[in-house]
């Protein structure tokens, strides 16, 4: 399901209005960097949010059942995942800053409660395994995203019509159950959130230099924004990662 929401905010990730007229430079220098460490602040707390409820959920087997005893729960909570995510990408604009953040800390909630299933799928050994792989990584390609003088933006359309693909066999995949299908289906998603995380931090932060003249509840909703999507870059790294280590035990 990740993928899939990580699907439709990488295609509703639209330019920012131009928010204020632009200061001097010093002022730039300071909103941008505030602005950045907010960004990846409120990703790490969504992240820590996420765990934390994922973990309390699995401990509780009257919740789990609740929600995996049947198919209705589980459904109800991806589509209030997709919704969250649809309504706080598409009308950002509109939201005042408080409501974002309620809403982003909603969905870190939302989505731990839904990832709590791994802890019964796979081992603590594995879990922590792709947690520190993934943060290793992650961390690696957010660093070459914000410092490389390449320019990255041509890899966006490629990298989406892989995760587009990705997806697709997924869904086939599900079907056919196909051991060594899902083997591939995990290392070409690895890739692909790589090559995203990348991406998005050269992307958000070219939009903050742009965008980020000062810090001010405009600003903030866009910082918020960019944490939403650098989230959706390290969760889907994380159980794309998962799924290979768990392989192996």
């Amino acid at each position: 399901m990740d993928n899939y929401i990580r699907d439709y905010q990488n295609n509703n990730y639209q330019d920012y209005e131009e928010i204020s007229a632009k200061p001097s430079a010093s002022s730039l220098s300071s909103a941008f960097s505030i602005l950045m460490r907010k960004v990846y602040l409120w990703m790490t707390l969504a992240l820590v949010v996420s765990g934390l409820s994922a973990y309390y959920v699995a401990g509780s087997e009257q919740l789990m059942a609740a929600i995996y005893g049947g198919k209705i729960a589980i459904w109800v909570l991806f589509i209030a995942e997709l919704a969250l995510v649809i309504g706080l990408t598409a009308a950002i604009q509109k939201l005042s800053f408080p409501v974002a953040a309620t809403l982003f800390a909603l969905y870190s909630i939302i989505n731990g409660v839904t990832l709590a299933s791994i802890f019964y799928v796979y081992s603590t050994s594995a879990i922590t395994t792709s947690f520190f792989v993934a943060a290793g990584t992650f961390a690696a390609m957010a660093v070459v995203g914000s410092f490389t003088q390449k320019d990255l933006t041509k890899f966006g359309p490629i990298l989406l019509m892989a995760l587009v693909g990705l997806i697709i066999a997924g869904i086939v995949n599900i079907f056919l159950k196909n051991s060594m299908m899902d083997f591939i289906i995990s290392i070409v998603g690895v890739l692909i959130f790589v090559g995203l995380t990348a991406y998005d931090a050269q992307k958000i932060k070219n939009m903050m230099v742009s965008y980020g003249t000062e810090v001010n509840n405009e600003t903030q909703k866009l910082a918020i924004i960019g944490a939403l999507t650098l989230y959706l870059d390290f969760i889907n790294l994380f159980l794309h990662l998962l799924r290979i280590f768990g392989r192996r035990e």
